[in-house]
């Protein structure tokens, strides 16, 4: 019951989607995607309207509001369409297709994604965000429901004819991708590492860091590869940009200076005003840069950022259960980064008018007018020692300062309406993070981060799995729609992440497991790469793949990454061959588009350089342990085994076949087939992988 007035709902107020829940109270009669909604337009020969957005994306508040909540464009869409509204986070199958389609038309996508379908689901008008009414030249979303509702009841025929050309269309697309990858299948070879590298560099900001101006994006698997091509090639300079690009982006306003944390994307070239959402991929796949150039460097800034990030989404988005949600969104009281953003006296009153507060102000950039449209987007442009030297502290004094300083604003800023919170919990997201945690444990030693890890573990486990199928999505006690190909192989490559810091039989042989679903329900062997959807997928009108490594890593290069690790551990030369013929497939437009392909170029490195297998049994020489864990050895898997019993489950693998637990730690380095004798000591292994004193 009602205390106030009721709002009358819609059928999305029966859906777990927070993005789907924000249109429930929309006039709009939305159904979710499903037979129910597919059924009645093709029962009633009705054209459907799709918006396809996600619960933090602005503009998609913004039509929300203008059009989907006014009663006069309501009435309209629901007497002339069957209107569909689909989380894209949730169905990345079907946003894939129509974003396709999106962009073949008009040459861009995004979102909000308004697309407009025959009954039986081909596209014939797409767009994405319209004003409600006719401005500046362009049509309001009205004008447009108007105009095709009248053509559709008029002239279906000529409608369905342009549809089904535009699915032509969308099949020649995607088979011209295909003749692409069989023209351009390369050779595996260096020189398109050389190219790819010198590539990237080229559209790095020698000044700020990055790659292009703005808006600017933390594209973590290209700074990967570029600290792995330094290693590679020994040219220094592409790490020394990449080190770059995570000193400018950790000081400025893209990074949560007090809350950790990473905004989605930084609006200037100069990384400091952030679109304010907060995505769990970003902050799962960024602080695992920090980590590499922690262990590069052994810079404290860097392990830093990488904790402050982990504790953040530790503090502020895990579930009582122990997976992780989704996003923050960037809007709080209806102004994007109000929960962020500060002026100078709201500072001065909190903590007073005193040397700390005047530390403070100096070193984060607070001043009267503020940095941005009159408000603080907290940065730091100042060295410590010139901020503490300026108010008369040593460096010692400065950092305890900024620490309280900080602890005190951020316990200030919990008390402010903070922005939305999307409490879905996606596999593939929460896989991200599950790697995250693995690498933060083993550079900090930090057991919170390992046990995080096997929570989330265990709450996918026990909650996501039906049967053998994996599924996508989690909220309210509810799992459902079968998992994608980044699901199955996120989740895979993450359980192997874990297994190497944590060596539990399980995590093995439930990545196996995953590994072989993925060569047997997603490869396709014919374009050499994966699809997006299993053979037991609900079929769309195409059934899409999706190469390019961007906010997050392709599902196909991931899957590449998966083939070759378990073939490494299990000898399976299938995993090796699927792994070689996606690369191969990629590795020309790698070269020739390295931005966005930086995972498999990852992927293609560590096929060229041949991966290390290094096994220490016995941990109880935590010297030995520290050496390794804190290298920086971007071509090697680290398994760590201290348990006789688990070694037993594993000798039937062949990576840990011949191998014994000892009274000692005995390490053994495999490459190529040929393995070391076994080594003892520090001195023995440091000089062995010629690692360099932590």
């Amino acid at each position: 019951m009602c205390d106030s007035p009721c709002v009358p709902q819609n059928r999305l107020a029966n859906e777990t989607s927070p993005y789907l829940l924000q249109h429930a109270e929309n006039p709009v009669d939305w159904y979710a995607w499903g037979d129910e909604a597919l059924k009645k337009a093709a029962d009633e020969n009705k054209p459907i309207f799709l918006s396809i957005g996600y619960s933090s994306c602005h503009w998609c508040h913004v039509m929300a509001h203008e059009s989907f909540e006014s009663q006069e464009i309501a009435q309209f869409m629901n007497e002339n369409f069957v209107n569909i509204k689909v989380d894209r986070e949730e169905r990345p199958d079907i946003d894939d297709v129509y974003q396709k389609a999106c962009q073949m038309v008009t040459g861009q996508g995004g979102w909000p994604l308004s697309v407009f379908l025959t009954p039986d689901q081909k596209p014939f008008h797409v767009g994405t965000y319209y004003p409600p009414l006719d401005s500046y030249g362009r049509p309001g979303f009205g004008s447009v429901c108007r105009q095709l509702a009248q053509a559709w009841k008029e002239r279906d025929n000529e409608i369905n004819t342009r549809a089904d050309q535009f699915v032509g269309a969308l099949y020649k697309m995607d088979e011209a991708i295909q003749e692409e990858s069989e023209t351009k299948t390369a050779t595996l070879d260096r020189i398109l590492l050389d190219e790819a590298a010198i590539n990237l560099y080229d559209l790095g900001d020698a000044t700020y860091g990055g790659f292009g101006s703005a808006p600017k994006f933390p594209n973590a698997a290209c700074v990967s590869f570029l600290f792995r091509y330094a290693t590679l090639s020994n040219h220094k300079n592409f790490q020394k940009f990449a080190l770059r690009t995570l000193d400018k982006m950790a000081r400025g306003g893209i990074f949560d200076q007090i809350g950790g944390g990473f905004h989605r994307y930084s609006t200037d070239a100069r990384w400091l005003v952030p679109h304010f959402e907060k995505m769990l991929y970003d902050n799962a796949l960024v602080p695992i840069n920090y980590a590499e150039a922690y262990q590069i460097t052994g810079q404290e800034f860097y392990l830093d950022v990488m904790k402050k990030t982990l504790d953040f989404v530790l503090r502020e988005m895990r579930s009582p259960e122990g997976g992780f949600y989704s996003a923050y969104d960037a809007d709080s009281e209806g102004v994007e980064g109000m929960y962020y953003t500060w002026k100078k006296a709201e500072i001065v009153q909190i903590l007073g008018d005193t040397t700390d507060t005047d530390l403070f102000c100096l070193y984060y950039d607070v001043t009267d007018g503020g940095n941005w449209e009159g408000q603080t987007i907290l940065c730091n442009n100042v060295a410590l020692s010139t901020a503490a030297f300026k108010v008369g502290m040593s460096e010692e004094e400065a950092v305890k300062s900024l620490a309280a300083s900080s602890a005190k604003l951020l316990e200030a800023r919990s008390r402010r309406v903070a922005p939305g919170l999307d409490e879905k919990i996606l596999v593939s997201w929460n896989a991200l993070f599950i790697t995250a945690l693995a690498r933060g444990y083993r550079v900090s030693g930090n057991s919170a981060y390992l046990e995080a890890a096997k929570g989330c573990v265990s709450f996918i486990i026990d909650n996501m799995f039906d049967g053998d199928t994996l599924l996508r999505t989690y909220k309210d006690g509810r799992a459902k729609i079968e998992g994608y190909l980044e699901d199955y192989a996120y989740l895979a490559c993450s359980l192997l992440d874990l297994f190497e810091v944590e060596s539990d039989p399980e995590y093995l042989e439930l990545a196996i497991q995953l590994g072989h679903t993925l060569s047997k329900e997603f490869w396709d062997s014919d374009t050499r790469s994966f699809f997006m959807t299993s053979g037991t997928h609900e079929k769309l009108i195409i059934r899409p793949q999706s190469r390019y490594d961007l906010s997050v890593p392709s599902g196909n290069s991931v899957a590449a990454y998966v083939m070759l690790r378990l073939y490494h551990i299990t000898g399976e030369i299938k995993l090796m061959d699927i792994c070689r013929d996606t690369a191969a497939s990629q590795a020309r437009a790698g070269a020739e588009n390295p931005f966005a392909l930086g995972y498999m170029l990852n992927v293609i490195s560590m096929l060229l350089t041949g991966m290390r297998e290094i096994t220490i049994l016995n941990t109880s020489d935590r010297d030995v342990c520290r050496q390794i864990l804190l290298a920086y050895l971007p071509y090697s898997m680290v398994m760590m085994i201290n348990d006789a019993d688990q070694l037993e489950r594993l000798s039937t693998y062949s990576f840990f076949t011949g191998k014994r637990i000892g009274s000692e730690t005995c390490v053994y380095v495999c490459q190529n087939s040929v393995c070391s004798r076994p080594m003892y000591g520090a001195e023995e292994i440091r000089a062995a992988l010629n690692l360099s004193k932590v």
